[in-house]
This record gives C-alpha cells, structure tokens and sequence, in this order.
C-alpha cells in the first residue's frame, strides 16, 4: 500500500539520496532554516543516511540525532523502563521539542548557537552539550525513530519539521545491521539478537506504523 503524504496525496518514493538531496535543495531559503526529518525503524539506516545527505548539501546542512535524548540510565532504572529503552517513553520528548524549536529560530544573522546532547552506544548514556548548532547551516536534518508518531508528546514534532522522509528497508537486511550493530558496541551474539528480536522488534513496529505521516519514502536501491 503506497505511504501518503501529510496533505492526503501519495507520498513519492525516492530511490538515490541525490533525488533526497534534490528534494531537499529545492525548499532552501536565504530568509529561514529548514528542519528535515528522516525517520525509520532501529537498523534502518538513518544515521548513515543523514551523514551522505549533509555531504551531498554541503557546505548548507548539519544533523541532530534524536539518540542523545535518551533518558540516562539511572533514571530509567527509576522509572521502571530500563528493559525497554529505546520506547517512546524513554526519551525527554520535552527536551527534544525544546531543541528543535530553537534550532528553527536560530539561523543566519541571529548569531544564536543551539547546543544538543551526543550519545555514547557502548555506555549507552547521553552527553550533555555534546552537539553545537551553529546558525550559518540553512538546513538542520533530525534523524530519529517517532519524529511521526501521534502520541506520548511526540505529535509536536511534526509540525516542527518542513519535510519528512520515512527510510524503507528489506527487514533481513535491518535486522542483520541491528544484530550487528549491538555486537559492535558490547552485546553477546545471543543478547544482541534478543534485543532485536525483543524491545526492537516493538519500537519497530510502532515507527512502522507512522510511517503514512510521511511526506516522502526512501527506498535505496
């Protein structure tokens, strides 16, 4: 079934990252900062993503990863979601709208800094004051897991964002990066694929679900 997009019309699918690059390129303005969401489930390829996209729009874009909105590890084992992180619940949703916001009015002539966390994989930790957004970058790309979903103080993010791209992936090849991915960075071969197969495997379904929200699909070839 075709993904549509915010307006009610189909949403295009894009098969390179040039077309994406081109999408993008088009909306630039000299007056105003776009913000571009690209959202896809754990594996999925985001992050690598966003990287070729600023390459591709340089010297104009920089990136804000959603991961150092993780909640700390000791407040999560507080709040009983240690076992789950990576749920929607387990952000500073707050935090993270508070960020983008001020990334939106903080371009150009304003000479206003906006300063985000990083997050560490092998502790798992974010890092406070991480990431500087400086305001000559015309275009900042968020990649994150719910920048589309409907729920949990999530829903702001969207009207925050000029466009948004859903990454599409054969789920073979997501779920061998993701094992991968967790082995890379401390995990048991056996740990790795029970996180995968376990609190993943939930958060991706419910990215799946927002993925109608799009305003564009991603579908490398």
């Amino acid at each position: 079934m075709p993904i549509g997009a915010r307006d009610g019309r189909v949403a295009p699918v894009l098969h390179s990252l040039s077309e994406v690059a081109e999408v993008i390129k088009a909306e630039l303005r000299p007056d105003r900062r776009m913000v571009v969401g690209i959202v896809g489930a754990p594996g999925s390829g985001k992050s690598t993503i966003a990287a070729e996209l600023v390459r591709l729009l340089e010297p104009n874009a920089t990136v804000l990863p959603m991961d150092g909105f993780h909640l700390p590890q000791a407040e999560l084992v507080r709040l009983g979601r240690r076992q789950r992180m990576g749920s929607p619940d387990t952000f500073d949703v707050g935090g993270f709208l508070s960020t983008v916001a001020s990334i939106r009015g903080a371009f150009g002539s304003s000479g206003q800094h906006v300063t985000a966390p990083g997050f560490d994989r092998e502790t798992e930790e974010p890092i406070p004051g991480a990431l500087d957004i400086s305001p000559e970058f015309p275009c900042v790309i968020v990649e994150g897991n719910y920048l589309l979903l409907d729920s949990g103080g999530w829903e702001a993010t969207a009207g925050l964002l000029d466009a948004s791209f859903f990454v599409e992936i054969d789920e073979d090849i997501r779920l061998q990066r993701l094992i991968a991915r967790h082995e890379r960075f401390g995990k048991t071969s056996t740990d790795a694929r029970a996180w995968a197969l376990g609190p993943d495997a939930d958060n991706a379904r419910i990215i799946e679900a927002t993925a109608a929200r799009a305003d564009y699909r991603i579908a490398l070839r």
